[in-house]
């Protein structure tokens, strides 16, 4: 999967198009990912022996890695993805619009 924890992504398509956010989680074989603050749900849940809360809740579900596109740290635009080989041998991502590395080294 192209979108790792911690990276921020903008929504191109569905009920919250145009928001970012921060990757929380990644599932990788469901090819979906957790953002912050994006999809939000709400949930009824039942108290259960003193440690929860009967109510409402409001959390963050999984949304496709398809529906999100990575922005960029440098240029700071929605990008696509590209991979590139350092002198190491080392496999990095790199933005397609400004050709920076984006993965920390």
């Amino acid at each position: 999967m192209k979108i790792k924890k911690d990276d921020r992504v903008k929504v191109i398509s569905g009920k919250d198009k145009g928001k970012e956010g921060k990757v929380l989680k990644t599932f990788a074989k469901e090819n979906r990912i957790i953002v912050e603050g994006i999809n939000k749900i709400k949930r009824h849940q039942r108290a259960t022996n003193n440690q929860r809360e009967s109510g409402i809740i409001e959390k963050d579900a999984p949304i496709s890695v398809n529906k999100v596109m990575l922005i960029c740290p440098v240029c700071d635009k929605p990008t696509r993805i590209g991979h590139k080989r350092l002198e190491n041998n080392e496999k990095v991502r790199m933005c397609k619009k400004c050709g920076e590395i984006i993965d920390k080294v």
